[in-house]
């Protein structure tokens, strides 16, 4: 739309010449699709404030972003791999196994061709229970009726691992429901789950509607299990989950976590990947205002943190030119 008032002055002066520079120009537009989450979720928020900074300067690079809502973690390394994506947001756990084929891809293997761009905010897996479960900890969500999250999602893929580390199975639970993200708050709410495990950056919506709603209580995830599943995968760290950020949650929880990251395939240009990092980076104030749970990122952090895969050439080249690696 920009470029309208400009064009109208080139064809007064010009209409000839102006119409064989409009042609290759439109064919130079590139666009691409940046696979999130649920639209609730922190991912798709994320996702939306990296596409707006990329569209910003589409009239210099030629590149039009766009989000898609999608199943979240795993979906969308699988459908970036099958090239019906071009970026896509993925834990750090979810990084990990699909570039060394464990976990979620142990049938598919490893993927050499997975790539980091960079990573964004903390998840602390997120318990949440109904207030009157009393529940304290996961052990006191044993029977119930539970939210185990939707398979292709990454916090599907960590509640299976955390099971295995407690010797748990999904019939352990009276119900173990396949919910999305966007679903499980309401069915909270209406009585027909009594809790969900859910990786997100906080404050979201998705845990802010529930303790709103009808009192939904944050419930802590420690314990051996999570001591071994911490000394064991370097992907995890500890995480907590402050006090008061949530109404009728004066005490927070303490649990773990992964890292956010944002990861592309070897296959998606380089030069593509460069615009999208140098418009976050470029106007990374801006960034962090998109949404709460952006405010406290570093960019020393962002390059190296949580990135298991190799970084993508494109990614590689504006990092290198900021001096943020070698």
């Amino acid at each position: 739309m920009q470029l309208r008032p400009v064009l109208q002055a080139l064809a007064a002066a010009a209409a000839a010449s102006c119409a064989l520079y409009a042609a290759p120009a439109a064919a130079q537009q590139k666009f691409i699709t940046v696979g999130t989450g649920g639209v609730t979720g922190v991912y798709y928020a994320a996702g939306g404030a990296l596409c707006r900074l990329v569209n910003k300067d589409r009239a210099k690079h030629g590149i039009r972003c766009s989000v898609e809502s999608t199943g979240g973690s795993v979906f969308n390394v699988n459908t970036i791999k099958a090239g019906e994506l071009d970026l896509g947001f993925a834990q750090s756990d979810v990084q990990y196994n699909a570039s060394k084929g464990l976990g979620a891809f142990k049938d598919a293997g490893t993927w050499g061709d997975l790539r980091a761009v960079f990573s964004v905010h903390p998840e602390p897996f997120t318990v949440l229970a109904r207030k009157e479960s009393n529940a304290k900890t996961l052990a006191d969500l044993k029977g119930k009726r539970f939210n185990v999250g939707n398979p292709g999602s990454g916090t599907r893929a960590s509640m299976e691992e955390l099971l295995v580390a407690m010797n748990w199975k999904m019939s352990d639970f009276s119900l173990a429901a396949e919910l999305k993200a966007d679903e499980h708050g309401p069915a909270l709410c209406d009585g027909k789950i009594d809790g969900f495990f859910y990786g997100v950056g906080h404050p979201s919506a998705n845990i802010q509607d529930p303790t709103t709603s009808c009192g939904a209580k944050l419930v802590s995830v420690t314990g051996p299990a999570v001591d071994k599943l911490l000394a064991e995968k370097p992907y995890y760290a500890k995480a907590s989950i402050p006090g008061g950020l949530y109404p009728n949650n004066p005490e927070g929880a303490t649990t773990y976590g992964v890292l956010a990251t944002v990861v592309a395939s070897a296959k998606t240009p380089p030069e593509t990947v460069y615009q999208v990092v140098k418009a976050v980076f470029d106007n990374f104030d801006e960034f962090k205002k998109l949404h709460p749970a952006l405010a406290n990122l570093r960019p020393e952090n962002m390059v190296k943190d949580g990135l298991s895969a190799p970084l993508h050439e494109g990614a590689a080249r504006y990092y290198k030119e900021k001096g943020w690696i070698k």
